[in-house]
């Protein structure tokens, strides 16, 4: 794992509590929970291609 994902998540997650805070203060919730998923959306694309790595590797381990 590399320090470079960590980091790649931590801004997504500052750009996205920005964006989140400006449409809430503007009245456009819907717009700003729409926004909180589509975050949670690509941070978890960013983990599959980590945790399939994982899982190759314990296969590699173990001889499964």
């Amino acid at each position: 794992m590399d320090v470079g994902l960590i980091l790649k998540i931590v801004g997504v997650g500052i750009l996205l509590s920005a964006a989140t805070a400006i449409l809430n203060k503007s009245g456009r919730d819907e717009q700003a929970m729409m926004l909180g998923v589509a975050g949670i959306v690509i941070v978890m694309l960013m983990l599959i291609q980590e945790i399939g790595t994982l899982f190759d590797t314990v296969q590699t381990v173990f001889g499964f």
